[in-house]
């Protein structure tokens, strides 16, 4: 049985692959997996006492001790990474096939050693402007942290996020959700990796597009100022509204759009009415490319540049 060519994939990926049933459903498949250093997956559903997790594999139920829980480098594991895993997709990789007194096989797993072949056989390797598949795994303030393979987070800060401003993360992603990044840093001295997210959303130009001088659209209020309204129109496109009383940020507006500048890169709005929402835009347009050198988001005929240049580390300017 062939396994994915791209072994390491998200947390939950490789969950329900015929690869995987195939491996987990008998004790001679986990004994090639064993044997063949195969990554599978199973869900947890216990942390003991002793902060081992108790995976469910196929039939069986295998047990993975707590020092092979988390692969973290130099750093010391804390409970929480162990206790968060519970009733959630793990990867490892069988370590042992053990009997117990009922004569039951109980296989011994290593997300550990899983995870430690993904930091070096995968992240470390990942250069600036590299474009790959996350999954989105926890949301604060300032960034989204996603899981690259294998369960191995990255940051993606909030600013990262897109060219037209948010104020969460949550306004943008969703936990689970699986998206395209790109690498901003590559792995340092510690394995942190950052990503990218506003290269992928388009260029000013490319966004501006879809719209027309005299049409209404629909957008989503970000910021109320005294000077105006800013509406964000696609992921990577916002317009500026005159004020109006009683409009607040997160609510969904119809937009007259009065003019597209891309000297300026502005597109002037007029709010015709808004209403409440969820505050989430999800119009997402990944390219193709699976590497990206540079990004320019202004257009050629704008002062203002807003570029992304992937070298050692990403050099914004807008």
């Amino acid at each position: 049985m062939k396994q994915l060519d791209h072994p390491y994939v998200c947390e939950g990926g490789f969950l329900q692959t015929e690869e995987n049933r195939f491996y987990t459903s008998s004790a001679e498949g986990l004994r090639a997996a064993m044997e063949n250093g195969v990554i599978l997956e199973g869900r947890s559903f216990l942390c003991d006492s002793d902060r081992n997790l108790h995976v469910a594999v196929g039939p069986f139920r295998g047990v993975m001790p707590r020092e092979e829980c988390v692969y973290a480098k130099d750093a010391e594991v804390k409970d929480i990474a162990i206790l968060s895993r519970v009733g959630k997709p793990v990867c490892f990789r069988v370590t042992d096939l053990r009997t117990d007194g009922e004569g039951r096989t109980v296989p011994i797993l290593s997300r550990r050693e899983a995870q430690r072949e993904c930091t070096h056989r995968y992240a470390e390797k990942l250069s600036a402007g590299d474009v790959i598949d996350a999954k989105v795994t926890h949301l604060d303030p300032f960034g989204a942290f996603c899981d690259i393979g294998c369960g191995l987070v990255a940051l993606m800060p909030i600013d990262c996020m897109s060219v037209s401003r948010i104020n969460h993360p949550r306004e943008r992603f969703a936990v689970g959700q699986r998206i395209r990044a790109v690498i901003r840093r590559p792995a340092d001295e510690t394995g942190r990796i950052t990503l990218s997210h506003r290269e992928l959303l388009g260029t000013w130009e490319e966004n501006a597009s879809a719209f027309s001088p005299g049409q209404t659209a629909a957008g989503i209020v970000r910021s109320v100022e005294s000077y105006g309204i800013f509406v964000e129109l696609t992921p990577n496109l916002a317009g500026l509204a005159e004020y109006k009383a009683d409009v607040r940020a997160g609510q969904h507006a119809a937009v007259y759009i009065k003019s597209i500048l891309p000297q300026k890169m502005k597109v002037k709005l007029a709010i015709i009415d808004v209403c409440e929402g969820d505050g989430v835009m999800n119009a997402y347009r990944y390219p193709d490319a699976t590497h990206l050198d540079y990004w320019r988001y202004s257009p050629d005929c704008c002062e203002k540049v807003i570029e992304t240049v992937f070298e050692d580390q990403t050099v914004p300017n807008g």
